[in-house]
């Protein structure tokens, strides 16, 4: 029965956010109830489980989500993203801007959203095709698959880190291992694009000369700086993940505290922010207002925390109906696995559009199947985020609003956009979980 009421509430949620538009929040909310009075779950116990994990969510994720954004924000608006493009195009050469655009979106979407990296990076890359004279598909294609891979494999994008939390992961493994899985999609990205996309051309007619993105840098802190904010806290992170490691790798003493503090995720993104302060070339406290940069942060980041929260209160009452020992004694002969996670994320992201949404709750159906689907070790924890989180990449389409970026602003046809950017999203997604399921075969 409580197999049964977890698809209907699985339906719901795919339906309400994709047919009805109903928001994933209200949608996730109502879901939480909904089973928790039809599994059986005392009536105070449903607001009590749905308040828990509501705020245990929060507690555990919600700063970092905010950091995170205000990170973003800054590199958008202080022109850091563009010189972090340069950077990149004096490396690989002028001639290479569909493998520059597939490392530039790579690298940006871990901390900017991937719709916002397309808008912030379709001027240049249209500037970019039209110069080097090759067609705009295959540029803007590269592009939208580097966003893509790593904005749901790498955190600290919201949905990976959300996914750590919910199934109590390492989150040190889960990048270093995020970071290992999605060099398979880049490499499918890359084929994908030269040996099909590419061939199809689009006129980039920028409507922007070279002139009027030199303006729009002219301002632009430099290229190390504007690195700094994504690089430094990654790097505290996995280092504290390291210190912890059992041989003690950093020894006992005073280092290894001073890096268990500032490589906690709260601390390093907050480090993060305190970095991306020093982008704008003429620092305003006008900035850190409500209606400045740190405003338009907070109110994107609010959305994902609520969310997240949400999904937090939907996988509590799960937990707390006891559906973890019914599931497991109806899956105990399959032999998903690994692709259980994969499989359910994919499903929500074809159905709803949302990859954060898909990984919220595919993590919220997952988190308490994990003792018995045999995910213990922090290995097995972090590649079950992994397995849902290339999950979240398949496939997107019409009900993704990424997949409308892309589509409009480049000119593409709906066609076009399902022959390049959904298809390469199947690729790129399944190519992730055989990375992922050859990891386990091989680690586990």
């Amino acid at each position: 029965m409580l197999i049964v009421l977890l698809i209907i509430a699985i339906f719901f949620i795919v339906i309400s956010t994709s047919k009805l538009n109903l928001h994933p929040f209200l949608a996730l909310i109502i879901a939480a109830i909904g089973y928790g009075l039809f599994s059986g779950i005392p009536l105070n116990s449903i607001i009590a489980s749905v308040n828990n994990g509501f705020g245990n969510t929060v507690g555990s994720i919600g700063i970092v989500i905010v950091a995170g954004c205000i990170i973003g924000v800054f590199l958008e608006e202080s022109g850091g993203a563009y010189i972090m493009a340069r950077s990149v195009m004096k490396v690989a050469g002028e001639k290479r801007v569909p493998l520059v655009m597939l490392l530039l979106g790579y690298i940006i979407s871990i901390p900017v959203f991937a719709d916002s990296g397309f808008v912030i990076m379709n001027p240049l890359n249209k500037a970019l095709s039209k110069k080097a004279g090759i067609s705009l598909a295959g540029s803007a294609i590269a592009l939208s698959l580097g966003l893509t891979i790593t904005h749901c494999l790498v955190p600290p994008t919201p949905g990976p880190i959300a996914a750590t939390s919910i199934l109590g992961a390492d989150l040190g493994l889960v990048i270093l291992v995020g970071l290992i899985v999605s060099l398979f999609p880049l490499v499918i990205a890359y084929l994908f694009v030269n040996g099909y996309v590419s061939r199809t051309y689009i006129d980039p007619a920028p409507n922007q000369s070279d002139h009027d993105i030199e303006e729009k840098v002219k301002n632009a802190p430099s290229a190390v700086k504007s690195f700094l904010p994504i690089v430094i806290p990654l790097l505290l992170i996995v280092l504290k993940s390291v210190s912890d490691f059992p041989t003690n790798p950093f020894g006992t003493g005073n280092f290894k505290a001073v890096m268990g503090f500032i490589g906690e995720p709260v601390m390093a993104l907050l480090i993060g922010v305190a970095l991306a302060l020093l982008l704008p070339k003429k620092f305003d406290l006008e900035m850190l207002s409500t209606t400045g940069w740190v405003g338009k942060a907070l109110v994107s980041a609010a959305v994902i925390i609520m969310i997240t929260a949400a999904g937090g209160s939907f996988g509590m009452v799960l937990r707390d109906s006891g559906i973890a020992d019914v599931v497991g004694d109806t899956f105990s002969g399959s032999h998903l696995g690994i692709w259980m996670p994969f499989l359910i994320a994919a499903a929500l992201k074809t159905a709803q559009g949302s990859s954060t949404v898909a990984i919220l709750t595919a993590a919220a159906i997952i988190a308490p199947l994990m003792t018995v689907m045999g995910f213990v070790t922090p290995m097995e924890k972090a590649l079950a985020v992994m397995a849902l989180c290339s999950g979240a990449m398949v496939v997107s389409h019409v009900n993704d609003s990424f997949f409308w970026v892309i589509t409009q602003m480049t000119g593409m046809s709906i066609k076009q956009g399902y022959r390049f950017h959904t298809l390469g999203t199947l690729l790129c997604g399944t190519g992730a979980m055989l990375a992922v399921w050859l990891i386990y075969n091989i680690a586990v």
